[in-house]
């Protein structure tokens, strides 16, 4: 926890201007979970690098609610003139529109896309609330099979992701698991961390620190190989569940009307960040790859995940309602 909380300290504002630069140019950068969270953090990084150079003022803004929908809509009405961008896991584009039998946005119609910026895993931890026996994913199943009013796992957000990895960890063993939605990684982490909760779905760099110090310990991870952060845990193929491979990733989005040539500058300065050694360093850190998108590539990265998500959430039978 001290490097997270060195990074939050260091980066906290990241409004002060330097002398000379960018004309006085401002930037927000929304993200819709709270701040301490591993996107939060992520986004605190590159918002230091893009200080000075794109913009002399940047702003992190933590626009938290609606299972993250409110910051998005929060960008996607915004002025399209480069100084409003979004910055989230790919979910909130890629899964809540066929989660969500009511959503505010689309994401092709809404977003320009910048760039991706970071490639990830998903995690599956054990806390005081399980066991300590407890050690792979079969072993859960069947304590989950044995105490099934205690058979819950906590999500960053219904609808996401981690909601879905649970859904189909249930389907694919037979088991029923019950998900309780959090506003964002941290606080999941903080009941998982508590014991009130057994299990927690949440992006490999939020759990690293917890590991390292012996808080948690993770039963699987949701990639095609084994998280290079967490080598001696297998993946959820591994663990007898092929279906169950998700890498997730993160990126920036502007306002759908962003002219080109903004998309463009705004693109090319974000991965003049990424290519930074201790941008890339400090993404490695929180447990995170660093990537360098163009906006092509992030716009066909979102329209594959769009086309993979929709038979999967359909064939749970979920909708979000609120």
């Amino acid at each position: 926890m001290n490097l997270r909380r060195k990074v939050l300290l260091g980066l906290g504002a990241l409004a002060v201007s330097p002398k000379g630069t960018s004309q006085g140019k401002a930037l927000r950068i929304i993200v819709p979970f709270p701040a301490g969270g591993g996107t939060d953090v992520l986004a605190r990084i590159v918002g230091e690098k893009l200080r000075g150079g794109y913009a002399s003022t940047v702003l992190v803004e933590n626009r938290v609610g609606a299972s993250g929908r409110i910051g998005v809509d929060a960008v996607k009405n915004a002025d399209p003139d480069g100084g409003t961008l979004l910055f989230i896991p790919d979910f909130l584009l890629t899964v809540y529109p066929h989660s969500f039998r009511k959503l505010s946005y689309d994401p092709f119609a809404d977003f320009a896309a910048v760039a991706m910026v970071a490639r990830s895993g998903l995690a599956l931890s054990a806390g005081p609330a399980l066991p300590d026996s407890v050690r792979s994913i079969s072993q859960y199943v069947d304590w989950a099979r044995s105490n099934p009013k205690n058979a819950f796992f906590a999500t960053t957000s219904p609808g996401g992701t981690p909601h879905f990895i649970g859904v189909m960890l249930a389907r694919d063993s037979g088991i029923a698991l019950s998900p309780v939605h959090y506003k964002g990684g941290a606080p999941a982490l903080q009941d998982l961390l508590g014991g009130q909760i057994p299990l927690s779905v949440n992006p490999v760099g939020e759990v690293l620190p917890y590991v390292k110090g012996g808080k948690l310990r993770v039963l699987a991870t949701t990639g095609t190989q084994r998280s290079r952060f967490l080598p001696e845990v297998p993946t959820m193929v591994e663990s007898g569940f092929p279906q169950i491979v998700v890498e997730p990733w993160l990126g920036f989005f502007a306002p759908a009307k962003t002219p080109a040539d903004t998309v463009g500058r705004l693109a090319a300065a974000i991965g003049e960040a990424m290519k930074a050694p201790d941008t890339v360093q400090s993404f490695e850190k929180f447990g995170n790859q660093a990537v360098v998108g163009t906006p092509a590539a992030t716009a066909a990265a979102l329209k594959a995940e769009l086309a993979r998500w929709q038979p999967i959430v359909k064939a749970s039978g979920f909708t979000a309602e609120d």
